[in-house]
């Protein structure tokens, strides 16, 4: 459905563009030239809107150190770019350049949950790096788009056990924004959290996002701060999670703020500074120390979070991490 539903978005937004230089090209010159510029343009406006919001409500958040000006430009230019690539291209048109691999192979495996309003073509650019890699991953397209964030658990735990059985062992899950919510949810139902080795969010609302109060949509509304679907994500005082966590959070990010709704108590909490929403998930830093965890020892996992949680952390270490065990079979609470 998003697929279709961006195909002709580009569609619509070429024709007016051919429609109008046709139009105005042999009356005004001028006229042509604003209307391109306009067409090539309009969403950097809407951007521009989001990061003055952002910044706006991250003047709040005295967790996390505020952006500069230059900062923030620079990230708004690379969102300005990456944006277009992303959902008029790699989503509408190019979804499945890169199938699953599910070959047997005893190394780690990855599973990839994009966010809200996208599908699997999102991750290309991983999928291209996991694929050169030879390393088995499943990417998922979660519908119903505008529904529940529960409704996606199945679909999660079915991959899980597909990447589980091409390896024998548990996955590394890797989820962007809305994602990382929807990997929460699958942990919070699941009988068997060792099924996953770990689950890393980039740019999740874990404490839900300003922005979310526009959306009418049913995970939209879940995505709201201080909503009945995210305190019931919350662990209570004292309970540890349930999976080790890797949280990249930005003070740039146009769409989750303030900074530190992103970042987890007792998770290993990782400050991409300067970054835009989507241009998170594409920064090469970022997915090079992501893709290193398909490789790094439990233990070693385990000494970075005790470390992350010993210091100065922004939020209150409520949570111990519970080591990732080997895989297993499970299935999901009903």
């Amino acid at each position: 459905m998003v697929a279709r539903l961006q195909q002709v978005i580009v569609f619509a937004w070429f024709g007016s563009l051919l429609g109008w230089m046709a139009f105005w090209w042999h009356r005004s010159l001028l006229a042509t030239c604003l209307g391109v510029a306009a067409l090539l343009t309009v969403h950097a406006a809407v951007l521009a809107i989001e990061f003055g919001f952002a910044r706006h409500v991250n003047r709040r958040d005295s967790t996390t150190p505020p952006p500069s000006l230059p900062q923030m430009l620079r990230a708004w230019l690379a969102e300005s770019v990456i944006a277009p690539r992303v959902f008029c291209w790699y989503q509408p048109f190019r979804r499945n350049a890169i199938p699953d691999a599910l070959h047997c192979d005893r190394r780690r495996g990855a599973v990839l949950i994009h966010g809200f309003l996208c599908n699997r073509g999102f991750w290309q650019p991983w999928l291209h790096e996991l694929e050169h890699r030879k390393r088995v991953f499943v990417a998922l397209t979660l519908e119903p788009v505008f529904g529940s964030i529960d409704h996606y658990v199945d679909e999660i735990d079915r991959a899980i056990g597909r990447v589980a059985t091409a390896t024998g062992q548990a996955p590394l899950l890797i989820s962007h924004s809305m994602g990382g919510l929807a990997a929460r949810a699958w942990l919070r139902d699941a009988i068997d959290p060792s099924r996953v080795h770990r689950i890393v969010t980039l740019g999740t609302p874990h404490a839900g996002t300003s922005i979310a109060h526009v959306g009418q949509s049913v995970n939209g509304r879940q995505m709201r701060p201080g909503g009945d679907w995210l305190a019931n994500m919350t662990p209570r005082a004292g309970e540890a999670q349930r999976a080790p966590f890797t949280c990249w959070y930005s003070n740039c990010d146009n769409i989750v703020f303030p900074a530190s709704s992103a970042t987890l108590a007792g998770a290993d909490n990782r400050l991409a500074g300067g970054l835009a929403h989507v241009q998170l998930a594409f920064d090469a830093t970022v997915m090079q120390q992501t893709l290193a965890l398909l490789d790094a020892d439990d233990r070693d996992a385990r000494v970075r979070d005790e470390q992350a949680i010993s210091a100065s952390d922004p939020l209150p270490v409520e949570t111990r991490r519970q080591p990732a065990p080997s895989a297993a079979t499970g299935r999901r609470r009903p």
